[in-house]
């Protein structure tokens, strides 16, 4: 054998030997970016605004593509990712509902544990909102309201296990007060009606409801956080407002499917953490009202069991039957 065939051979050798992890991955086409709920919610403006600005900063060498799979809370989103196994082109926004909806339903059997989680990238508050023209200016005259017409006020919000149906079921518990829940698959449309007067009330991620309150038409009578948002600092806290509810934090982040690459994940992370260091993120976590801490896929992937105990026991105390 020749010495350039020796030292090509050589080559081959050390390169087959290389971990995986360790090669170059580059996506190669389009890349789907799955998102649970409708056109509108909460989940669905974020990772639009992932996608826009990966693509205005040039973060990827393809388009990345927002696909809504709204159904089952988050059951039907992480069905269609679970079954796209190995696929370094899949990932999905990842929000609580994703722990959640495996607790509470026995057929929801696909955990984000199992999948590949990628990065964690915000802690997100909410507001619990009335119409600007509610009789209610605070969150204990709504309570009020609820305790003497039981079950004639109606919230909206998204599935049965959202932060916000476990909030209102914390409440209830909390100080013997009922009122309706109301299900819609997108955030426009539990906006809309509210703002139509179907519905009294509903607890909403500050992104979403931000442009109606700022236009005069919504009226925040709480915040769903551990402290008051810079935005909004006349507006107590759920527990300022007199109320002793554990608070339910909402994580956003991002998942891929199953058996992902190792060298996929690490492109993926990188190009995340590259996007939190653009000045567009950081006004959109701004002006959303949003906590930016970057965590990433070994620290996300332990993090998601802790966190799945603590929203066991929060869905406990809240009344709910834990099926795991």
């Amino acid at each position: 054998m020749t010495k350039r065939r020796l030292l090509l051979a050589a080559a081959l050798l050390v390169a087959a030997a290389v971990p995986v992890s360790a090669q170059q991955f580059k996506p190669t086409r389009t890349i789907e970016f799955v998102v649970h709920g409708g056109p509108g919610s909460g989940n669905d403006v974020f990772a639009r605004t992932l996608n826009t600005i990966i693509d205005q900063e040039k973060l990827s060498p393809v388009r990345m593509q927002v696909v809504n799979k709204p159904g089952g809370g988050s059951t039907t989103a992480a069905a269609y990712v679970v079954s796209k196994k190995g696929d370094p082109h899949v990932i999905a926004c990842f929000t609580n509902i994703w722990l959640i909806d495996p607790l509470l339903q026995q057929a929801a059997n696909n955990r984000p544990q199992d999948m590949s989680p990628i990065a964690r990238l915000v802690v997100e508050p909410a507001l619990a909102v009335v119409r600007a023209d509610s009789p209610f200016k605070t969150l204990g005259d709504f309570i009020d309201a609820a305790k003497q017409k039981p079950g004639a006020l109606k919230m909206s919000g998204g599935s049965i296990g959202s932060r916000e149906n476990v909030v209102r079921q914390l409440l209830m518990k909390t100080t013997g007060a009922r009122w309706a829940f109301i299900s819609f698959p997108s955030g426009g449309e539990r906006i809309a009606a509210l703002l139509g007067g179907h519905v009294d009330m509903m607890i909403v991620d500050p992104s979403e409801a931000g442009e109606q309150v700022r236009a005069g038409k919504l009226r925040p009578i709480a915040q769903v956080s551990d402290r008051r948002l810079p935005g909004f600092p006349d507006v107590p806290t759920i527990r300022e407002a007199g109320f002793e509810i554990t608070n339910v934090p909402q994580m956003r982040g991002v998942i891929g499917a199953p058996n992902m690459p190792a060298a996929a994940i690490e492109f993926y992370e990188d190009m995340f953490l590259k996007v939190t260091k653009t000045p567009a993120w950081q006004k959109f976590i701004h002006d959303s009202e949003l906590d930016g801490e970057f965590v990433k896929a070994a620290e996300f992937k332990a993090f998601l069991g802790t966190f799945e105990g603590t929203l066991r026991e929060i869905l406990k105390e809240a009344g709910a039957k834990v099926v795991r």
